[in-house]
């Protein structure tokens, strides 16, 4: 598929062998979560190209000058529950300050339809970029229902970080918000019978959490 402009697929050589792993269903619960971990620093390297910076004075040990930082409060991660929560630490690698909310949806097994259950954002979120973390993007409900919610909220810069997609997914997702960039590690073929990602991985909060 030709990708929509606000979608980005970070094709590089650590990523596709770290995605290789990733996919292995000899792969354990530790070596999963490692792997998950260091695919999103990764593709946060790339979502903070463009975060926006002011500038500090620095003393180095020859003299004073000025210097471009993140402020700390210009950043709020948002993991969809339970997934997401797998991502967060490797934001957290790069951005240690990175604020935290949660967002609780669940997939209805017969209209695949996602179903809120839970939203807690940090104070002042309307005022941050908030990364939306869910490692897979299949129908791309979910995505659109936590963007969705972001935005009533008024959050008005919006990213989306997942390992995974689907085109249905990022077609959706694109379609909905285009004003949402979307960062993803690897494209796969395309939604099974039952709504998963083909070749995919199996189901990511059961090989993060070790539970079926």
């Amino acid at each position: 598929m030709k990708l929509p402009n606000n979608v980005t697929v970070l094709d590089h050589p650590l990523i596709n062998h770290k995605i290789a792993m990733l996919r292995s269903a000899e792969t354990k619960t530790k070596d999963f979560r490692e792997l998950v971990e260091e695919i999103t620093v990764l593709l946060t390297y790339e979502a903070f190209r463009d975060i926006p910076t002011h500038t500090v004075k620095v003393k180095t040990p020859l003299e004073s000058c000025d210097q471009q930082m993140v402020p700390d409060n210009a950043v709020a991660v948002i993991p969809v529950l339970r997934a997401g929560l797998g991502m967060v630490s490797g934001v957290h690698v790069l951005f240690p300050t990175a604020k935290v909310g949660h967002i609780g949806m669940y997939r209805d097994e017969e209209t695949l339809e996602p179903k809120e259950y839970y939203c807690k954002l940090p104070d002042g979120v309307e005022n941050m970029r908030a990364i939306v973390l869910d490692p897979m993007l299949a129908t791309g409900g979910s995505a659109c229902a936590a963007i969705d919610m972001l935005k009533k909220r008024g959050c008005k810069d919006i990213r989306q970080m997942s390992i995974i997609a689907a085109p249905e997914g990022v077609e959706m997702l694109a379609k909905s918000h285009p004003d949402v960039k979307v960062y993803i590690a690897v494209m796969d073929r395309g939604l099974n019978e039952n709504g998963y990602i083909v070749p995919g991985l199996g189901d990511a909060g059961d090989r993060l959490f070790g539970t079926k």
